[in-house]
């Protein structure tokens, strides 16, 4: 039986795999790839693919699970904590970016409508590709990367009432003010559905369907509800993405939100794939030869016009102009739901087919060069820098966040108030050690300049700022921030600031280690092998292996820069050194019960190394610690015994003490050499 659609999926997968994999290699996202597959695929390309309209169709359910996926993660707890850079930043980047494109395409002589709706489609970012993006450079928890992740979210929001708004856009042209009030009541009703269901019916359906444990029962149950309420909306009028969204919040509302997008998870990622692949085949190559120096200049206009407006945003919010300029770049394209949107338009006749076109090959560009922006806007940054612009441009220092007036010697300088920065100011506090810390948060900074620390503001790559934290007299500075760029820019500016200084970096990569080193930083402690060295360290103590053997491997991994680790020499003296001898012990923690044969009996009555084959190293009870109980010492109900014995003896034991065996009798029965097949344990 010959199925056309199967010969295409499988020659888009088969071509897809070839691409992705060429861009994995040359460090181009996923995202392009796939779109650059839709290109060479399609009917504009080496028209590989014949049923495009089905294509098509599978990249609608894409977009509907894509926007599922959106509504079930969507948290107000998570928006609360970056809530200025999502309401504020995302507010100020959508409205400025919209007027404008507005502005320009009035000026071109487009009515002001269908111009505005332009404005929207351009005021939208690629959320998959710029985190794709942040999340493989580690800057997900830098400044940019938080006010980038922020103003995404916001536009992952703006989208519904975009796609609620666009047919008011089309009614406004043809004057039916009734279309409009029409649409609020179904709007309205749709939102008294969603209250009810996220309220009341999907907690009850969920409930049911999981008492039954039947994982396909429930991820069949979630497709439906995500697939019923895009249908739903759909036949009112409303969009499909908007139903699907809307469904995705019913879910979010229950106990059953985190299995339902595990559920789902692999079916988005297989049809956006093809969404990215259907938009790709939208590309006319005929089209982009015949004007591809104003179709590439129409994408480089996006991206300036858009990388002013955020990064003016951003530095609107505080931040430095080098925080400002990374995360411009960083939101300089046009996004996927702009195709989305767009789609919508051209339902409405808010576009035109031709300029739909246009609007799908400038917007490919643009997300084809973000790659490439994102990796030379460090650059962009420093030639900035040296321009003769003034300290508060430059460094965000605002007036009310400066340094305390504070004169420190011998003191800490502690540079980012993340987990490693707030871990390192307590046990400073504890041990009575002068710190001060440098935040570019300036929500932090006010809140915990009010709790007391001393904190202020600034970006730590100027010489004003380190010069406010006293660094010429500082002992120590510890750096620990997620920007591997001004990483290395400030390591570089303390050790010529103040040769004698200890500095100790924090990364994220074992890769970075030889050039901080050559900057000069007297410690570096990469996050990748330090946790690997953790876990091992914790493995060879449950292994019993000797603490200054332990000691002894975790000094030399680290003299050697993890060179140990990232050989995995099997030849190293310290793994040849390291003998588990005792690997039939176990040391357990054991409770004794009320019921237990044991309890309220002294250790030389029950004898335990020679009854049962183990040693009592402690006994804990309640705040009360006995260590290397003597033989007059009681077990008594709620102790918990400390044991040391084979794996074996261990077992039987815990048996005995937590109450199994009912009467004293049974336990005699017990042949006494079940229980030292171990041997004496010293």
């Amino acid at each position: 039986m010959h199925i056309p659609l199967l010969n295409d999926i499988v020659l888009i997968f088969g071509l897809a795999i070839i691409v992705i994999y060429i861009c994995h290699k040359i460090r181009i996202p996923s995202v392009v790839g796939l779109l650059i597959t839709g290109v060479l695929a399609g009917p504009h390309g080496f028209g590989m693919v014949n049923d495009v309209e089905s294509v098509d169709v599978m990249a609608e359910l894409g977009i509907i699970l894509l926007l599922f996926t959106i509504g079930i993660e969507f948290s107000l707890r998570q928006l609360l904590q970056i809530k200025k850079s999502v309401f504020l930043g995302g507010a100020l980047q959508v409205l400025f970016t919209s007027l404008a494109t507005m502005l320009i395409m009035i000026e071109v002589g487009y009515p002001w409508n269908v111009s505005l709706f332009i404005g929207f489609l351009v005021s939208l970012s690629s959320t998959a590709i710029v985190l794709k993006l942040i999340q493989d450079r580690s800057e997900i928890d830098s400044p940019h990367g938080r006010n980038i992740l922020g103003i995404l979210i916001f536009q992952d929001i703006v989208i519904i009432p975009m796609m609620l708004f666009t047919p008011m856009l089309a009614n406004i042209a043809g004057g039916t003010g009734e279309s409009i009030s029409l649409l609020v009541v179904k709007v309205l009703l749709v939102l008294l559905f969603l209250f009810i269901s996220a309220r009341w019916l999907a907690p009850f359906v969920f409930h049911h369907i999981a008492r039954q444990q039947s994982r396909e029962l429930f991820l069949i149950s979630t497709v439906t509800i995500g697939l019923a309420v895009a249908w739903l909306t759909s036949s009112i009028g409303l969009s499909l993405s908007l139903g699907a969204f809307l469904a995705g919040l019913i879910i979010s509302e229950s106990d059953y939100n985190h299995q339902a997008l595990v559920s789902i998870l692999p079916f988005r990622d297989v049809f956006t794939s093809i969404f990215f692949v259907s938009v790709g085949m939208l590309f006319n190559v005929a089209t982009f030869l015949q004007n591809p120096l104003v179709l590439t200049g129409a994408a480089l206009i996006i991206l300036l016009v858009k990388a002013v407006v955020a990064g003016g945003v951003v530095s609107t919010l505080g931040y430095p102009i080098r925080t400002a300029i990374l995360a411009g770049f960083a939101l300089n394209q046009v996004g996927e739901f702009s195709f989305i949107l767009s789609r919508v338009g051209l339902d409405y006749q808010l576009l035109s087919p031709d300029f739909y076109q246009l609007f799908i090959i400038v917007s490919v560009l643009t997300m084809a060069i973000t790659p490439f922006s994102i990796g030379l806007s460090p650059r962009i940054a420093e030639v900035f820098l040296r321009l003769p612009l003034s300290t508060k441009t430059k460094t965000g220092i605002d007036v009310d966040l400066e340094s305390p007036q504070a004169t420190m010697n011998d003191h800490l300088v502690i540079i980012g108030f993340g987990i490693n920065g707030r871990n390192l100011a307590r046990a400073a506090s504890a041990s009575g050690i002068q710190y001060m810390i440098i935040e570019m948060n300036p929500d932090v900074v006010r809140q915990e300049r009010e709790n007391g620390e001393t904190i202020f503001y600034g970006d730590a790559i100027h010489l004003e700022v380190l010069q406010q934290a006293n660094i010429d007299t500082a002992r120590v500075v510890v750096v620990a921030i997620s920007d591997v760029s001004a990483t290395t820019r400030i390591v570089d500016m303390i050790h010529k600031t103040n040769p004698q200084v200890h500095i100790i970096v924090r990364t994220r990569y074992v890769q970075d280690i030889q050039e901080l080193y050559a900057l000069g930083a007297n410690d570096v402690i990469p996050e990748e092998f330090e946790t690997s060295v953790e876990i091992f360290t914790l493995v060879l103590k449950k292994y019993l292996v000797p603490k200054v053997d332990i000691e002894r491997f975790i000094t030399e991994v680290r003299a050697d820069g993890y060179d140990m680790l990232r050989s995995l020499s099997r030849k190293s003296p310290t793994f040849q050194d390291i003998k588990l001898h005792y690997h039939d012990a176990e040391i357990a923690n054991i409770r004794v019960e009320s019921n237990s044969v044991l309890a309220n009996k002294t250790l030389g009555e029950i004898d335990v190394r020679n009854q049962y084959g183990v040693s009592i190293l402690l006994i804990q009870r309640g705040a009360e610690t006995i260590i290397n109980p003597a033989g007059d010492a009681s077990l008594e109900p709620g102790d918990q015994a400390v044991l040391l014995g084979s794996p074996d003896n261990i077992n039987e034991i815990t048996q005995v003490l937590g109450g199994v065996f009912k009467n004293k009798n049974k336990m005699e029965g017990i042949s006494r050499d079940k229980y030292v097949r171990g041997g004496d344990v010293a």
